[in-house]
């Protein structure tokens, strides 16, 4: 899809050695594209702001070759067995911990990790769940004294991503930062998502430059149908049923999934694309956004100013994430095929398209980021002597914490940006928190 990432295990985003460096590290997954696409943003925008980002990749610190077998595997259930990964996600969604197996593969990484994280490193941030739970064991034990953040990709929230040391778990919209609380996170900050600020509402001029460009029809509705970059799903089904609606002719994105292409290229499907770089100019060309899975690309096509709508969702975090999105307003999930033609009209052109739309950018638009919250701790860090950051930093975040949980039980507006914890008997209900949150956070 969007994100073309190198396949060496780290990427440097900045030049800078010495006892002045101030230095992040984050720790994405080569698991499909959106832990890395949320990666590269989070690293672009605290390279702008000064700090040096060293990127690496969680699979390259498994032993030789588990990294790869584990993604495959999962590639091949999502292909080949659908229905097995989504009774292996349901079983383990609420589980509190990770079994004995996966525990143990987590530390064959700890010393691989612990020489990748530098002296002058000021925060680690994990953009996957697995190095979440590595790091936040590590944090806990003390082998890191910074601070640890967890940037949340999905908009639902599995229970692995919630991991036990982790300082704070980062949320895009307070529906995901309910789940995480509710799945037991310490400390949750509500800061909106990232996305590369390509991701922009299109002018008439960008819009029929880009039509121009993709050689799309000048005025036809178009749906921008996509399916990650590995393109998984029922998409064939999805392309035929959207070209059969008469509503809005298909754009289909495969990904570097090539035979797709080719099949729907055989099934009459006119408008098919593999992997790309212009991600943002297929949603400039674009009127409505179909996807299946609700990770990042849902998130840019919001910034873009493009209603969403989900369909013919994969197993596991596509159905949560598509409910987890419904309930908050911000893509509607069509859940029989009946409703397709009706509804991609709506978003088209009736009041449920333009909800979306101004929900869409809101999201965007009425919070700072996660990349000033994590640069906000690390700049903490570098302001105390060196081996002393660990305690203000903490004490910082945790003060946060409870002036946001302070606010929110006496029903007054917090600052955007807040955090909330579940302490003992602190803790709320995960209703009235997502009651709260939605209150002060729109």
């Amino acid at each position: 899809m969007a994100h073309a990432l190198p396949p060496s295990a780290a990427t440097r985003h900045s030049p800078g050695h010495g006892p002045g460096t101030q230095r992040i590290v984050i720790i994405s997954a080569s698991v499909g594209a959106g832990h890395d696409g949320a990666a590269a943003e989070l690293a672009r925008r605290l390279t702008a702001s000064g700090f040096v980002v060293d990127r690496h990749d969680f699979l390259d610190f498994l032993p030789a070759g588990l990294g790869k077998m584990i993604s495959g595997s999962y590639h091949r259930l999502l292909t080949v067995a659908p229905s097995g990964y989504q009774r292996i996600y349901a079983a383990t969604e609420h589980a509190g911990r990770p079994g004995p197996a996966v525990r143990a593969m987590f530390r064959s990484t700890e010393r691989r990790m612990l020489r990748a994280i530098t002296p002058d490193t000021r925060a680690v941030v994990c953009t996957y769940p697995g190095a979440s739970q590595v790091v936040g064991a590590l944090r806990l034990r003390g082998r890191l004294t910074i601070p640890t953040f967890t940037y949340l990709t999905d908009f639902s929230v599995h229970a692995l991503w919630v991991a036990p040391g982790i300082d704070t778990h980062l949320a895009a919209h307070a529906i995901p930062a309910g789940q995480a609380h509710a799945q037991g996170a310490a400390g949750v900050t509500v800061t909106g998502p990232v996305a590369d600020p390509r991701f922009a509402p299109a002018t008439p001029a960008q819009r029929q430059a880009a039509r121009e460009r993709f050689a799309l029809p000048a005025h036809a509705p178009l749906a921008l149908l996509v399916a990650g970059s590995w393109g998984v799903g029922p998409v064939r089904q999805a392309a035929a049923e959207i070209r059969d609606s008469g509503a809005a002719a298909p754009v289909v994105v495969c990904g570097r999934n090539e035979a797709l292409a080719d099949q729907l290229r055989s099934d009459g499907i006119e408008h098919v694309h593999g992997w790309t770089q212009d991600m943002p100019g297929l949603m400039h060309a674009c009127d409505v956004l179909v996807q299946n899975a609700g990770g990042l690309t849902s998130l840019e096509a919001l910034a873009s100013g493009l209603p969403v709508a989900s369909y013919r969702c994969i197993p596991g975090h596509g159905q949560t994430n598509a409910a987890a999105l419904d309930e908050a307003g911000l893509a509607v999930w069509i859940r029989e095929a009946g409703q397709l033609a009706a509804v991609l009209t709506e978003l088209l052109d009736g009041p449920r398209g333009q909800a979306q739309r101004e929900a869409g950018l809101a999201l965007h638009q009425s919070h700072p980021g996660p990349a000033e919250t994590i640069a906000a701790a690390a700049d903490d860090l570098t302001t105390t002597p060196s081996g002393q950051g660990r305690r203000p930093a903490r004490r910082r975040i945790r003060t946060l914490a409870a002036t946001a949980a302070a606010t929110l039980s006496l029903g007054i507006g917090a600052p955007v940006g807040f955090a909330y914890v579940h302490h003992g008997e602190t803790a709320v209900r995960h209703s009235a928190i997502i009651e709260k949150i939605e209150g002060v956070g729109h």
